[in-house]
């Protein structure tokens, strides 16, 4: 079956051009003179891959890919810019084009960069792209997915970091992976022969985590039968990583501090210092300076734990990597051979991941216990990710018997907007997910005007006459 391209451009000649040349190159092809058609036909069917210029009428490319990504975002989408156009390129980058090509280009470039792209979809769809197993095979890296930008500067910062001696604070969402780069940091570092200890600073009564973290001696209090060495000892030669160090309470701050600067503990109890060697990695889920403004954790603290920061963004702003982590977890959990239909990857891949890697990890477990096929599809998701994708709220309008003319509909439409955002003209355009400028032309076209300024109209009128 031939793939099928959708182009999309103003100008007739070059897209008569791309449509030949795309033909002639074994693709089916369909055209549309603008963004709004594009994304009209885009509606009625699944193209394989998108190629849309970016400089058009009312509806411009970037926001052409926008709605696309919106819609699908597994389906690869190509920007045709014109020359020394480096700003919408990368613009279009960001919001997740596939590449971009400059005008004027030469066959061959279109229909390389065309064939790379459908290719790049296969692989996502069907398994895990080459590169993730470059990664994987990488010390350190084994558990930590993604390709994407985002990820890529974590990967480099890690590395940087890691042959140094440096206290590193990475902070970013619950789930998003902290423990896990604090491994890699580890397994990277000249440390990888020690021990690596983790402590979550928030899992532990409060009257313990000292005894946790420092140790303590022999009836040092009822119950302390024996020595027994703290967390920091447990590390020596090695990596102490501080989960939830937003947790610790404010008492225990100095004894911490004292530690990172000196190196040395002091067990409950104990009058002697003992020195240590350790590397301490940190962690936190929560703002770290609103929280010393509140004054419940020490500025030199702070700083000494933040010597090199590293910031894991949350999964909804790396979506390109949903796809490797979906066959990752599905291979981690003996699911190797299953597979996930287009439109399920596509669902999977919109949903917003509020509870990020940790959340999409427990789905697709949950996924292949509950899955009643070979393949995975749109029905067999959890109700909160397919969200309003569910059958039953596909319809949002009920058309009479006889008819309804599109044209009041959509004035209906825009009128409803307005009216549930207060006539809030930015606020309606978000709520129909079109830019403002195109809500300001639909309500000139329909000559809807708030009713602050009808009444003035009226008024003034009345004046007149």
């Amino acid at each position: 079956m031939k793939r099928t391209i959708l182009v999309i451009d103003d100008d007739p000649s070059l897209r008569r051009v791309m449509e030949f040349n795309l033909q002639e190159a074994g693709y089916a092809v369909i055209t549309a003179v603008s963004g709004e058609e594009g994304l009209a036909a885009f509606a009625g069917f699944t193209p394989d891959l998108v190629v849309t210029d970016v400089k058009m009428g009312r509806m411009d490319g970037l926001q052409v890919l926008k709605e696309i990504k919106k819609r699908s975002y597994s389906t690869p989408v190509v920007i045709v810019t014109a020359f020394g156009a480096v700003g919408a390129a990368v613009e279009a980058m960001k919001l997740g084009a596939y590449d971009y090509l400059t005008k004027p280009f030469k066959r061959d470039e279109l229909c390389l960069i065309v064939a790379k792209a459908l290719q790049m979809t296969e692989r996502a769809v069907a398994d895990v792209p080459p590169i993730h197993d470059d990664l994987a095979d990488r010390i350190g890296f084994q558990n930590i997915i993604g390709t994407s930008r985002e990820m890529t500067m974590v990967f480099d910062t890690i590395r940087r970091v890691a042959g140094t001696e440096a206290t590193v604070l990475v902070t970013g969402e619950s789930g998003t992976g902290k423990e896990l780069v604090a491994r890699a940091i580890h397994d990277l570092s000249g440390r990888c022969q020690g021990q690596f200890v983790a402590i979550n600073c928030a899992a532990i009564p409060r009257d313990l985590l000292e005894s946790e973290l420092f140790g303590h001696v022999k009836g040092a209090f009822t119950g302390a039968i024996k020595d027994k060495p703290g967390k920091f000892q447990q590390a020596d030669g090695g990596t102490l990583f501080l989960d939830e160090i937003g947790e610790l309470p404010l008492e225990l701050q100095p004894k911490l501090l004292r530690a990172l600067q000196e190196r040395v503990v002091e067990p409950v109890g104990g009058d002697a210092p003992r020195r240590l060697d350790v590397r301490v990695v940190a962690a936190t889920n929560v703002d770290l300076e609103k929280v010393i403004a509140k004054g419940g954790f020490r500025e030199d603290l702070y700083y000494r734990l933040s010597v090199i920061p590293l910031h894991l963004p949350p999964l909804r702003e790396r979506k390109k990597d949903i796809l490797l982590l979906v066959r990752h977890f599905a291979r981690k959990f003996g699911g190797a051979d299953v597979e996930f239909s287009r439109n399920a990857l596509d669902v999977l891949m919109m949903y917003t991941w509020p509870g990020n890697v940790r959340e999409l990890e427990n789905t697709v477990e949950r996924l292949l216990i509950m899955r009643t096929g070979d393949t995975v599809t749109v029905e067999d998701l959890p109700d909160k990710v397919r969200g309003d994708r569910r059958p039953m709220q596909k319809e949002v309008v009920t058309l009479p018997d006889e008819g309804y003319s599109l044209e009041q509909l959509e004035r209906d439409a825009v009128v409803q907007a307005l009216e549930r955002n207060n006539w809030n003209q930015t606020a309606a355009a978000r709520f129909l997910r079109v830019p403002r400028h195109t809500l300001v032309y639909r309500m000139e076209k329909y000559a809807i005007i708030p009713p602050a300024k009808s009444e003035k109209y009226f008024h003034d009128k009345s004046k007149v006459n």
